[in-house]
C-alpha cells in the first residue's frame, strides 16, 4: 500500500464587487462546496485603496494594475458594492481544490463548469470580471490570509500569534 502524504492546506478565497453585484454568492458557495473543504474564517470587507494595493502588489509594475485597484475597491461597481467577502478554507489540498473550481483568471479560457466561466466577464474596457480570487501558493495563502482577517476572525490557529494589550495579533508580519 502505498504511503499517501494528505496537505492540509489552507487558501483565502474573495467573492469580488462583481460577484456581489450579480447576487452570485450562493452559486458560488454551492461550487464550493465541491471541494468539501472546511470553512474557517468569514467576513465582509469594504475594501480601501490600501487594502488593495496590498493585495495586487506583486502586480504594482504592471500595466493593468490601476485597473485592478479600482476594481476590487468596486470603484467601478457603484458605492454599494465598495465590499467584499472574504473565506478561509481549511482541508486536503485546499489551495488546488479551490483554484480548480474557480477556473482560469480569464473567464474566457475558463472551464464553462467553473466559477469564472460560468459567470466571468470581460468587459469591452477589458476588465476581468472573475468573480473570485483564491490564492496560489501556501505562502501566497498566508501573505493574504494575513492580510484580509485577523486571527481572532479564524476558527483555527493556522499561523503563529502573539498577545497584545490590543488581543491577538499575528506573530510574524505578511510575507
Amino acid at each position: 500500500m502505498l504511503n499517501e502524504i494528505i496537505m492540509v492546506e489552507q487558501t483565502l478565497v474573495l467573492i469580488k464587487p462583481d460577484g456581489l453585484k450579480k447576487f452570485l454568492t450562493g452559486n458560488v458557495l454551492t461550487k464550493l462546496s465541491a471541494a468539501q473543504l472546511m470553512i474557517i474564517g468569514a467576513k465582509v470587507v469594504r475594501v480601501d485603496e490600501n487594502l488593495a494595493r496590498e493585495h495586487y502588489r506583486h502586480l504594482s509594475d504592471k500595466p493593468f494594475f490601476e485597473g485592478l485597484v479600482k476594481y476590487i475597491t468596486g470603484d467601478i461597481h457603484g458605492e454599494e458594492y465598495h465590499r467584499i467577502l472574504a473565506f478561509v478554507y481549511r482541508g486536503d489540498e485546499a489551495i488546488s481544490k479551490v483554484r480548480e473550481i474557480s477556473g482560469a483568471t480569464n473567464p474566457e479560457e475558463a472551464n464553462p463548469a467553473s466559477i469564472r466561466g460560468a459567470y466571468g466577464r470581460i468587459t469591452t474596457k477589458g476588465v476581468y470580471e472573475n468573480v473570485v480570487h483564491s490564492s496560489g501558493s501556501p505562502e501566497e495563502a498566508e501573505r493574504e490570509i494575513k492580510l484580509w482577517l485577523q486571527p481572532r476572525e479564524i476558527v483555527y490557529r493556522i499561523y503563529p500569534v502573539k498577545e497584545t494589550d490590543g488581543g491577538l495579533v499575528w506573530a510574524r508580519p505578511n510575507t
